[in-house]
């Protein structure tokens, strides 16, 4: 008998990765989504059409239940977060409400579905490398003391904790992935690497002329969305849960993004396409995030398979084909 899943947050790149990968293999696979005019509905639907989908919301709880009673799953992975940084400081309530509360929202559900027999229940969060913030040592992992800076990196050390607890309190088998920047050509537009493909891509046809930047010094620890929902997947296939890092190991600069980004299209020097504005800084800034995932390779047998500049350049490839499209159209 095939198993089950549901995924909140499916209309994001993660989501929408994981939904794929379950279906390949053989899952039942259930979307929670926010809102019956969602516009990212027919998206989904386009990716995943298998998918089935419920709405509801994480500040609902009676929406969860009856999503919990429809998709009967053995495995929920909780993705769904408002989980743009910038956008935390100028929405801290709501952000803290949907990223935080609704992770105690799905537990509790999750609790009070399955009733005596929460084995049968496996839960992931999708935990943030936001959470460390002002790092305290360098690479992180799983027992670096966590300092976030901003609304939402305090709101996913909100639920990560819970998460624990629940694991602790009530032998939930609740896993969390402090998952490091992951990307990919689904990724929104708000969000500075596809923000940087998407211009390279419209510079390049000739569309804009350039791009305005904050920090461009900021450095992180980017790897591919694909890679990194298998490392999901594989942690709830353990007989034990437990939290994992999960990341390349490498760091990079917004610079570097930049020097990639514009080699796909064969320009060397980029200073006159890109411009700063204070704006786009952040009032308080993470200067190095970089991962140490070894816990995941020796446990999970976790490797990412796609390097930074072939991620880059895949982004900026899907973006030359769709912004020509949009143009020629």
């Amino acid at each position: 008998m095939a198993k089950s899943a549901l995924i909140t947050g499916i209309t994001g790149q993660d989501g929408l990765y994981l939904a794929e990968l379950l279906l390949s293999k053989g899952y039942d696979v259930h979307g929670l989504i926010r809102g019956q005019n969602n516009p990212k509905l027919e998206v989904v639907q386009s990716i995943a059409p298998d998918v089935k989908l419920h709405f509801g919301d994480l500040l609902d709880t009676s929406s969860i239940m009856r999503t919990l009673d429809a998709s009967a799953p053995d495995e929920v992975y909780n993705l769904g977060a408002i989980s743009f940084v910038a956008y935390s400081w100028e929405n801290a309530s709501v952000t803290s409400q949907v990223t935080g509360l609704g992770v105690l929202n799905v537990l509790e559900s999750i609790r009070n579905y399955a009733g005596s027999d929460l084995a049968k229940v496996r839960f992931y969060q999708a935990s943030s490398s936001e959470m460390f913030g002002k790092v305290q040592e360098v690479p992180q992992r799983e027992s670096t003391l966590l300092w976030p800076r901003s609304p939402y990196g305090v709101s996913k050390v909100y639920g990560h904790y819970m998460t624990i607890n629940y694991r602790e309190s009530y032998g939930m088998h609740a896993s969390s992935g402090i998952l490091f920047n992951h990307e990919s050509p689904r990724r929104g537009p708000e969000f500075v690497t596809r923000k940087v493909s998407m211009a390279v891509a419209r510079i390049k046809l000739g569309l804009q002329d350039d791009i305005t930047l904050g920090n461009l010094d900021a450095k992180r620890d980017w790897g591919y969305a694909g890679d990194y929902v298998r490392a999901m997947w594989l942690m709830l296939q353990q007989p034990v849960a437990d939290d994992y890092v999960i990341s390349t190991g490498e760091t990079h600069s917004i610079k570097e993004l930049l020097d990639a980004a514009f080699a796909a299209v064969g320009i060397d020097d980029w200073a006159g396409y890109v411009k700063q504005d204070p704006r786009f800084m952040r009032p308080a800034e993470v200067e190095l995030l970089i991962g140490d995932s070894s816990k995941a390779k020796e446990v999970l047998g976790w490797t990412p398979e796609v390097n930074f500049n072939e991620l880059v350049a895949m982004m900026v490839e899907n973006d030359l084909k769709e912004q020509s499209a949009l143009h020629k159209a």
